[in-house]
């Protein structure tokens, strides 16, 4: 099922974050911290980058039902994500 792919995905991600905190906590080498971070960023990307494309249609669907605004939305929403990455 897609949706606990996600929430499998997320879930690893939140580990990765609660890493990084405790290597902020115990001060670990700069080198560790920056690693860690960018593989978090990395993992993040990975998954908006699958979730765009395994909902697309659905998301242009939604946009599209919001009688103009929505389509902007959601292309204002698209240029924030593609601005990350």
């Amino acid at each position: 099922d897609v949706i606990r792919k996600f929430l499998g995905r997320l879930g690893r991600i939140v580990g990765q974050v609660r890493g990084l905190q405790r290597m902020i906590e115990m001060k670990a080498p700069c080198v560790d911290v920056l690693t860690q971070v960018s593989a978090v960023t990395s993992a993040m990307k990975k998954t908006g980058n699958a979730i765009i494309r395994a909902n697309m249609k659905r998301c242009m669907t939604e946009a599209a039902g919001g009688l103009g605004k929505g389509v902007e939305d959601f292309q204002a929403a698209l240029t924030r994500y593609i601005d990350l990455a």
